[in-house]
């Protein structure tokens, strides 16, 4: 499975963006999908996940309420929309995926740099 994330950039506080991330195959149906990110000297952490069939989704404390995946499965695609943006929430944001039965994410895509400014 390869992943292409896209759709980073620089916006202001309060703004929205929406994070896109296309991944090759034909099992793409049948993974879980998630978005990541990292800030500048930090530890990677989890930001939202989904079920395979979108049924199901988790997010991080610091992103409910604000922060929506979502997935289309016709179009082998995961998103992240993004809004009431923070300047904690620059990061690089990247997009995994694993099988439903494993708990590591075995695929990543290369990541998306997302910039608030203040």
């Amino acid at each position: 499975v390869q992943l292409q994330a896209s759709g980073g950039g620089l916006v202001q506080t309060g703004g929205s963006l929406r994070l896109s991330c296309a991944a090759s195959g034909r099992i793409f149906s049948s993974l879980v999908m998630g978005w990541f990110r990292q800030a500048p000297g930090k530890e990677r952490e989890v930001v939202a996940a989904i079920g395979w069939s979108g049924g199901r989704t988790t997010y991080a404390d610091s992103v409910k309420g604000r922060f929506t995946i979502s997935r289309d499965n016709a179009k082998n695609t995961v998103y992240l929309q993004m809004s009431s943006l923070k300047p904690e929430d620059t990061a690089v944001y990247y997009c995994a995926s694993r099988y439903s039965y494993k708990l590591e994410y075995d695929y990543w895509g290369q990541g998306t740099l997302v910039t608030v400014s203040s």
